[in-house]
């Protein structure tokens, strides 16, 4: 009777199945891969069941040229050739994760191991299939987002054909050789002494415009004030003057000369 409960006991267990959160169960009978998978928590299974847990979390591989910042040790980047026969060397993240309904047909096909031989290979190759397209200044320049969507794309369909799903892509670096980015820095300064000096002359010729402006100001005053004034005119702002200065605690006494201008005397003198 003991014996048999221990027998009892492990065909219960073996019987019940907890699969964790961010996993799932594939269930393989005989060698034989079944379809459905189980999702997580707690299943009662057949026994004879052998239930190869998944991992369905998002994970990352990254390919790099700087040591221990890889997913493999050592100089890891892509080099790549460029339409314009440079090569270039790329460090790249790619973020992706296992279709929980394709888990049994990659498994099937593929085996656990589909990091090293789908995720590594395939955009490896793709990375250097759709580099030839463009130009090294482009990869570095205008054209990286593109470069990074066009790859995308082509790994995207890869990566569903065999039950995985790319989340992104990751361009982190684009290294140019030497001569080619002493070239680039040289173009970029060249490039920002223009728009200065550019800005320089549009400042010098604002500069001029309101001289100008205020020079015709001028001289349509001068001319305003040539043909609009009268003699009557003038007395009257002379008056006008004197009884200010008239009405000064400076200006004591006011003395009128025969001719048009006053002599006025400082009473504090």
């Amino acid at each position: 009777m003991i014996g048999l409960g221990f027998i009892l006991v492990g065909i219960l267990s073996a019987s019940i199945i907890q699969i964790n959160p961010g996993e799932i169960g594939v269930k393989i009978l005989y060698g034989s891969i079944q379809n459905d998978v189980l999702s997580s928590g707690l299943h009662f299974v057949n026994p004879l069941l052998e239930i190869k847990k998944i991992d369905i979390k998002t994970q990352n591989y990254t390919m790099s040229g700087i040591n221990d910042e890889g997913s493999k040790e050592g100089d890891d980047a892509i080099r790549v050739l460029t339409s314009d026969g440079l090569e270039v060397t790329i460090d790249l993240t790619v973020l992706y994760r296992v279709v929980s309904t394709d888990a049994p047909m990659l498994l099937k096909e593929t085996g656990n191991d589909y990091r090293d031989k789908i995720v590594r290979p395939i955009t490896r190759t793709k990375i250097r299939d759709n580099a030839v397209y463009y130009q090294a200044v482009e990869l570095f320049g205008n054209k990286r987002d593109e470069f990074q969507q066009r790859i995308y794309r082509s790994i995207e369909d890869d990566f569903k054909k065999r039950g995985l799903m790319l989340e992104q892509l990751l361009v982190r670096n684009i290294s140019l050789p030497a001569s080619v980015k002493a070239s680039i820095e040289s173009k970029i300064n060249a490039e920002q002494d223009a728009k200065k000096m550019e800005f320089v002359l549009q400042k010098e010729k604002q500069e001029a415009e309101r001289k100008r402006v205020e020079a015709q100001g001028i001289a349509d005053y001068q001319h305003i004030i040539n043909t609009g004034l009268t003699d009557q005119q003038l007395q009257y702002e002379q008056i006008k003057a004197l009884k200010e200065i008239a009405l000064s605690d400076n200006a004591k006494i006011i003395v009128m000369g025969k001719g048009t201008a006053p002599v006025i005397i400082n009473g504090k003198e």
